[in-house]
């Protein structure tokens, strides 16, 4: 596997997600079908978990304020994350919980906005994470990328297990239902905790990201869904296709198939895999470095609305829950 660095040009572009911040337009009605066989992406449907919980009901949980920030402490630094609790949550009943994690001089909050995700959580009912890097500038330790998280070794891998325990703690966590989901270099992180956390981690799903940790051992095969744009001047699309070949092969993946296609996004999956671990790239032709169905970055390349990816996201992850 070929490693890339690109920490330079992972800064530049977390630079303009935080630029964005602070805007709030709304999303374009481009999802006609659900990629790699999940469900439907309606960002309008009813505050209703998708799919049944597993496991059996919890005890003495407490009620949770609707948004709070967590702090804890991992590897001797002050670690923070944005946690959003539906209202439809109930203490007794396991609900699942999705990370999404910013890029590279970006931050929880701008993530937060550019996805439009907390939407979602209310819309599906599920617990939504925005955890927050320790560098200065922010950055996450995904292999070979990104500075200074990599060069000082955090261990993010750590902090996110960490929170994971956190959240068992005090919700009652669906814990076959853990997802993870980024931009760029939160994007990068979702395949490294794909790699090293596959106990815990059901499925991910990188957005303009590439998988740049070597050596990756997944535990068990892992459901991955891609987004990428094939005009990306920071995660090049001609690396793309490593990631693809890389889970397809872990996962014992065995036929090929478009599973959505709508404008200039076409969604290709990789089924008949072990588990049931689809692998699914969306491709979104002349597409930039940006979160479909999101906010635009500017300066960063043409962003599509023919898919909502948050949307097309809930619906995969709801299909792949954690299987032995």
């Amino acid at each position: 596997m070929r490693r890339i660095t690109l920490a330079g040009l992972a800064g530049f572009a977390g630079l303009v997600v935080f630029v964005v911040a602070c805007s709030g337009s709304k999303a374009g009605d481009g999802v006609v079908d659900a990629p790699g066989g999940g469900g439907g992406g309606d960002g309008d449907a009813p505050a209703a978990i998708d799919a049944p919980p597993s496991g059996a009901a919890c005890a003495g949980k407490a009620a949770q304020p609707l948004d709070a920030t967590w702090t804890l402490t991992v590897g001797g630094r002050t670690r923070t994350a944005r946690v959003h609790v539906p209202a439809s949550y109930v203490p007794s009943a396991r609900t699942p919980v999705v990370l999404n994690i910013h890029g590279r001089t970006s931050n929880s909050a701008s993530q937060a906005n550019l996805s439009r995700a907390i939407a979602k959580s209310d819309a599906a009912g599920f617990v939504l994470v925005h955890p927050d890097s320790a560098t200065s500038p922010t950055a996450w330790n995904a292999g070979s990328c990104c500075d200074p998280a990599t060069s000082t070794n955090v261990d993010d891998v750590g902090f996110i297990g960490a929170l994971l325990d956190e959240l068992e703690a005090k919700l009652c966590v669906d814990t076959d239902r853990v997802y993870a989901m980024g931009l760029s270099n939160g994007a990068y992180l979702s395949h490294k905790l794909a790699c090293e956390m596959a106990d815990r981690i059901a499925a991910i799903g990188p957005v303009a990201g590439l998988l740049l940790q070597s050596p990756c051992s997944p535990s068990r095969p892992v459901p991955v869904m891609m987004v990428n744009g094939t005009s990306d001047n920071l995660s090049l699309y001609q690396f793309v296709g490593q990631a693809v070949t890389f889970w397809k092969g872990k996962n014992g993946c065995t036929t090929e198939g478009v599973s959505f296609q709508n404008g200039d996004t076409t969604c290709v999956t990789q089924g008949g895999c072990t588990g049931g671990a689809d692998v699914t790239l969306c491709t979104v032709d002349g597409g930039g470095h940006q979160w479909p169905g999101g906010e635009a970055l500017p300066l960063l390349g043409k962003k599509s609305d023919a898919i909502i990816a948050t949307d097309a996201l809930w619906a995969f992850f709801v299909a792949h829950p954690r299987t032995p």
